[in-house]
């Protein structure tokens, strides 16, 4: 209790110092001359923020860059060795597994997420509870990645072949469908599994990349349903019974106007979703055993080879590579967004 209270004033100190370094300078600037005193205002607060930006991201993405071009163990390697970290990235099968399971990840979770997201906020429009089935549906997004990764692992779980063993939720029902479904249906371990159902592919991602991806399904699909769902009940309900008068379904007047319609909040889901995703980790470390079984992606991979592995040039190229595939995607929701608001 009394470490907690040291590191609380601490804190407490750090943030009353702030402030008044901040209330010091915004003071002197007071007592400048016009046109000088607006802009040095000014320059107080967006000072602090331009420092974090350049001593938080812009430095440590030039040290990263630099990183990169070398090899060795350490906290510095200083054997250069060019353009090999991303090379060998391109070439060796352990690599390559790492960057055919991220676009299976960014491919089927976010496709999913957001079809599943329109099914649902279609449906749940208007129906009676609506509100009850939205909130159900949004609490997943709520439960942090660690914590669904533990509840998940739960579900996954097998103990073995013994009967009187615990098993998880979907063991337990897989197993009671053995009278049921043709062949033996016994204990799987779902998590462990590095055939796609049976068959052993280089294109293709194991079972259980597929069962870890499920989670992040479930909880992401809830943000898509939010998000759409205000959208939809957005659209001018005059648009939608003109399209009916000229002899639209219910159905096409669904596909031929409303989706279009909020087409551009459709991609903003979709963008944020694949950022999200191109960026898993935590529910790799926790579901994937720290990307055992196959199940490895480049977010996961950065950080085992920096830091478990004690490779910070391979490391760092994963951490460049990362960046460059998220820079288109960030441009294309830049221009999404620059066009919603100039459709507004």
């Amino acid at each position: 209790m009394v470490e907690i209270l040291k590191s609380l004033s601490v804190v407490a100190v750090g943030i009353i110092g702030f402030i008044a370094v901040l209330g010091g300078l915004y003071w002197l600037a007071s007592q400048l001359p016009e046109p000088w005193r607006e802009r040095a205002r000014v320059a107080v607060f967006v000072g602090p923020a331009l420092i974090l930006l350049v001593g938080g991201l812009i430095i440590p993405s030039i040290v990263n860059l630099r990183l990169s071009f070398y090899t060795g163990n350490g906290l510095s390697p200083t054997k250069w060795y060019g353009l090999g970290n991303f090379r060998d990235i391109f070439t060796n099968d352990d690599n390559l597994m790492v960057l055919r399971n991220t676009v299976w990840w960014v491919l089927v979770v976010t496709a999913a997420s957001v079809v599943i997201g329109i099914i649902i906020a279609r449906f749940a429009d208007k129906m009676r509870g609506e509100p009850i089935a939205k909130a159900l549906i949004f609490l997943p997004t709520a439960i942090s990645m660690v914590g669904a990764g533990v509840i998940w692992n739960f579900m996954y779980a097998t103990k073995g072949n013994d009967p009187d063993k615990q098993f998880g939720l979907i063991t337990y029902f897989w197993m009671k469908l053995d009278p049921i479904l043709p062949g033996h249906q016994g204990p799987n371990y779902w998590l462990q599994d590095k055939r796609f159902f049976g068959i052993d592919s280089n294109w293709l991602p194991g079972v259980n990349t597929f069962f870890i991806m499920a989670v992040i399904v479930w909880i992401q699909a809830g943000f898509a349903t939010v998000v759409i769902s205000a959208a939809l009940k957005g659209v001018p309900d005059d648009l939608v019974e003109a399209a009916k008068i000229d002899g639209a379904t219910e159905r096409q007047a669904f596909f031929k106007v409303v989706l279009p319609y909020v087409k551009g909040t459709i991609i903003t889901v979709a963008t944020t979703i694949l950022i999200a995703v191109m960026k898993i980790f935590d529910i790799i470390q926790t579901m994937g055993k720290g990307g055992s079984f196959g199940t490895s992606t480049i977010a996961n991979e950065m950080y085992e080879q920096s830091f478990t592995q004690d490779n910070k040039g391979r490391g760092a190229a994963w951490a460049v590579l990362l960046f460059l595939a998220v820079i288109p995607i960030v441009f294309i929701n830049s221009r999404n967004q620059r066009a919603m608001r100039e459709g507004r």
